[in-house]
């Protein structure tokens, strides 16, 4: 049978994914069922915008309907946001993180940042801008 010569040790996607992995491993080590990416994401986007329509903080966690309203269901279960109509329009949902929220959204962004701290280490702090840098082009 035939060998490729391709090395996946060399593909790009491939290297994204396990480095992926590696900051999601510490991410969930940090937070165990506390809380997850997505929902830290959708949290602090809350705080730094205030309420907002289920739709828009879908577009700006990047995710589609279907996944933001899963995350918000299971934020408004454990109390960290509520929802209220639009009064302009009844159709839309507005999403408003709770005092509880609030805090949970506080307190996590210093335990992101030390897992931040954690991936990037073995990078000097040089090399650390470059890397977000190059990465902010590729989105």
């Amino acid at each position: 049978m035939p060998q490729s010569s391709y090395s996946l040790s060399e593909h790009f996607g491939f290297i994204l994914r396990q480095v992926s992995q590696r900051y999601a491993a510490q991410f969930a080590a940090a937070f165990g069922d506390d809380l997850t990416s997505p929902q830290f994401t959708t949290l602090v986007t809350l705080l730094n915008i205030g309420p907002c329509s289920q739709n828009q903080l879908g577009r700006l966690v990047a995710t589609d309907a279907a996944t933001i309203k899963g995350i918000v269901d299971r934020l408004l279960k454990r109390g960290l946001v509520i929802t209220s109509t639009d009064p302009a329009d009844g159709r839309m949902l507005i999403i408003s993180l709770t005092k509880t929220g609030r805090a949970a959204a506080e307190t996590s962004i210093d335990v992101v940042r030390r897992v931040n701290n954690e991936v990037l280490a073995p990078l000097t702090p040089d090399e650390q801008e470059l890397l977000m840098g190059y990465l902010r082009l590729l989105r």
